[in-house]
């Protein structure tokens, strides 16, 4: 199971990479997903720490809409034996009527280094790719990628996250 969440992830990252040229040229009459939301999905920790153990969770995420600006300031917890927090700033493209794509950075904050969390088990910076879209007025579908830079205790490997949620937007 393991080669398989790697293969997932590589697919995952390749498949994001390839497709900015595309999302960059993208009009700029794109409609662009507005507002404000909180949601709760679950969280997997891609890579392994120094035990060879990944970690499976829950997240919660918010985003807050900056509406004169094509950023978002976001939140999000991934909580496994411990809790990662994250405050991170984004870059919204919007890809289709009521959708985006994201892009940012943050810092992630483990409540109790050393115990693992979906996303390493220490305070690390963090990078983060993702989509949401609205599928109704209130309700929004997320998924994202999170990339934490030297997020292990013993070692100085990056961890990789996958997210998927719902959300009420308000």
């Amino acid at each position: 199971m393991k080669l398989s969440l790697k293969s997932i992830a590589t697919v995952s990252a390749l498949s994001a990479v390839a497709a900015v040229p595309m999302l960059l040229s993208a009009s700029p009459a794109s409609a662009q997903m507005a507002g404000n939301y909180i949601g709760a999905g679950i969280a997997a920790g891609v890579t392994e720490d120094a035990a060879g153990d990944t970690s499976f969770g829950a997240n919660v995420q918010g985003r807050f809409d900056v509406p004169v600006a094509p950023i978002s300031v976001r939140g999000a917890a991934l909580i496994s034996d411990s809790v990662a927090l994250m405050p991170l700033v984004t870059y919204d493209i919007g890809i289709a009527p009521g959708a985006n794509l994201y892009v940012g950075g943050g810092y992630s904050f483990v409540t109790d280094e050393g115990r693992s969390t979906p996303l390493g088990d220490r305070s690390a910076p963090v990078a983060t790719v993702g989509v949401e879209a609205a599928i109704r007025r209130n309700i929004v579908l997320y998924g994202d990628a999170k990339v934490g830079f030297d997020a292990y205790r013993n070692s100085n490997d990056a961890a990789v996250s996958l997210q998927v949620g719902a959300a009420y937007r308000f």
